[in-house]
């Protein structure tokens, strides 16, 4: 895929497979619902929330409570989710029915290339619940990667570290 069209992609609401700095996740435009349930179906997930990653660190300024300890650029862009809370806890109901957020900037060339769109992106691991999380292509089965639109390859697969992001809670790194 060129990723020039990427913007209209995603805002037409297709499903892309893609790396980022840790394993290869799934998602689309968070603010299209039905692309999200979508993403709900292929990954036989109930509405456990899921992630987004942010068009820019205004947009999670604007959306988000930030407490003034946490140095949101020590963690973004990065291995990282930050969960926070919402200033609108029915902001994005569809991708999270709590009060909070799990957010997300990988530092990797293709989330630059979703920030482009303006909008969350949602991203989840692309395993389904339980398995064993995908650092390659051929580690994701087949009836998913059908069920989706594109899949993006990592340059150098060898770059992602395998593991899931890091998680931030109140401040505290809680490895996953």
């Amino acid at each position: 895929m060129n990723l020039k069209n990427l913007t209209k992609e995603i805002l037409a609401g297709k499903i892309f497979i893609y790396p980022t700095d840790t394993i290869y996740w799934i998602g689309c435009d968070a603010t299209n619902k039905e692309a999200v349930d979508k993403i709900r179906e292929i990954k036989q997930r109930d509405s456990k929330p899921f992630s987004i990653i942010a068009p820019s660190i205004n947009w999670i300024k604007e959306n988000c409570i930030i407490s003034k300890e946490l140095d949101i650029d020590k963690y973004l862009p990065g291995p990282y989710t930050i969960i926070l809370k919402k200033k609108n806890p029915n902001f994005l109901k569809h991708v999270s029915s709590t009060d909070s957020l799990g957010i997300r900037i990988p530092d990797s060339e293709f989330t630059k290339q979703i920030q482009k769109s303006g909008v969350p992106f949602i991203t989840t691991s692309v395993n389904l619940s339980g398995e064993p999380f995908a650092k390659s292509i051929k580690d994701i089965p087949e009836d998913i990667i059908n069920k989706v639109d594109f899949v993006i390859n990592a340059k150098h697969e060898n770059m992602l570290s395998g593991k899931p992001s890091t998680l931030i809670i109140d401040g505290k790194e809680i490895k996953r």
